[in-house]
């Protein structure tokens, strides 16, 4: 692997900026969480957003990349709803919420597994992304889309969310925190969304065994979800992290 500021070579192949996801499909569901249990789970430079009393936000993420300049893949992932720490705003609760509407909250990502390898390379190299490569299945119905994650050999959690909707969000922008060489960095990116759908409540979530199982137990989970998503053709364009 060689890098500059303006591109990175890896597996032989140049990745330049900004890295484009022209298709995928994307669903996710949000949990309500003990703050002091995220905690445990995200590195120092970081601090949980909290959204009610000693409530944190898990989500936990399904995608299916159908156009992107990494590859086409299938990717799950567990994260939170993050700031840099020290900056806590004076009215976190209600900022937490007001932040997350309005796309100026961050997120950390603790497990993203993926099912090939040049993806992995270049999310855990470029962006500091915890990739991993293993087995994920994802099943459209009609009314729904299902994501199984095998990892390691074991089961760790099934997700499911409802499928459909209406909505259009055009360059929203979403920032995601990571540790790259033990220093904090931000990437930005903005997405394009369609057929976007939006409900309280609606994912079925079954959790099985291994670390990320039991990372998620340790959050009481499972448990109902506050809210889940479903995008029917999200595009996106990823820029190059930035150190804090």
């Amino acid at each position: 692997m060689t890098s500059s500021a303006a591109h990175y070579e890896i597996q032989s192949q140049r990745v330049t900026f900004p890295v484009e996801v022209r298709e995928a499909a994307s669903g996710s569901a949000g949990f309500l969480v003990p703050s002091h249990a995220a905690t445990r789970l995200i590195p120092d430079a970081f601090e949980v957003a909290e959204f009610l009393p000693g409530r944190a936000l898990c989500t936990l993420v399904l995608v299916d990349y159908r156009d992107n300049d990494l590859g086409d893949y299938n990717e799950m992932a567990v994260g939170f709803m993050v700031r840099p720490r020290g900056q806590r705003p004076t009215l976190p609760r209600w900022s937490s919420w007001k932040d997350m509407v309005g796309g100026r909250l961050s997120s950390h990502i603790t497990h993203m597994p993926v099912d090939q390898s040049f993806t992995r390379d270049a999310g855990s190299i470029i962006w500091g992304y915890p990739k991993t490569v293993q087995q994920i299945e994802i099943d459209y119905q009609a009314d729904t889309v299902t994501g199984r994650l095998t990892y390691d050999g074991d089961h760790a959690f099934t997700l499911s969310v409802p499928r459909g909707g209406t909505r259009e969000v055009k360059e929203s922008e979403i920032t995601t925190l990571s540790m790259i060489d033990d220093v904090p960095h931000q990437t930005r990116a903005t997405q394009t969304l369609k057929g976007m759908g939006l409900r309280f409540g609606g994912a079925r979530l079954e959790i099985g065994t291994g670390t990320i199982a039991e990372e998620l137990r340790s959050l009481g989970l499972p448990r109902r979800s506050i809210m889940t998503t479903w995008i029917e053709n999200m595009s996106a364009s990823f820029g190059p992290p930035q150190p804090l």
